[in-house]
């Protein structure tokens, strides 16, 4: 595998984990929001990551597979129906409805998350060091 080869693929998991990272931090900032319709309440959103394989020019590339993210989704929770009458958002009935993010799965998936980005920075600066000891056998 050539660096240019890692660096693509360390860096596309890099943007692949900021995707996700954004998600996670939309999901908790809406985690309270409420709405007076079923249909309207927000949805957890999550990105679906995938290889990138280049069959046609593997000889460049060799065992540099990026990832890429495919898609983002919006995720079936468990919403929450409440009763509250009260609430300037309340539906037909008083009733509002909740989007179900469990704030404790999004923390542990936001830590997740991290390492990963974490992981692939240090791949980064792993190449780099590498690279510099090429540069130093060369000199002489």
């Amino acid at each position: 595998m050539s660096f240019t080869g890692i660096y693509e693929t360390a860096g596309s998991a890099l943007t692949a984990q900021t995707i996700r990272l954004n998600t996670i931090s939309s999901n908790l900032a809406n985690a309270d929001s409420v709405s007076g319709n079923p249909n309207d309440v927000y949805k957890p959103l999550k990105p679906v990551f995938s290889a990138f394989y280049r069959h046609h020019n593997l000889s460049q590339t060799e065992g540099a597979v990026p990832v890429r993210v495919a898609d983002v989704i919006e995720v079936k929770t468990n919403m929450e129906s409440k009763y509250e009458p009260e609430n300037p958002l309340a539906g037909k009935g008083g009733m509002v409805y909740y989007s179900g993010i469990n704030p404790v799965a999004e923390m542990a998936d936001m830590m997740n998350a991290t390492r990963s980005f974490e992981a692939s920075a240090e791949v980064f600066s792993s190449v780099k060091g590498m690279q510099q000891s090429l540069l130093k056998v060369w000199e002489g």
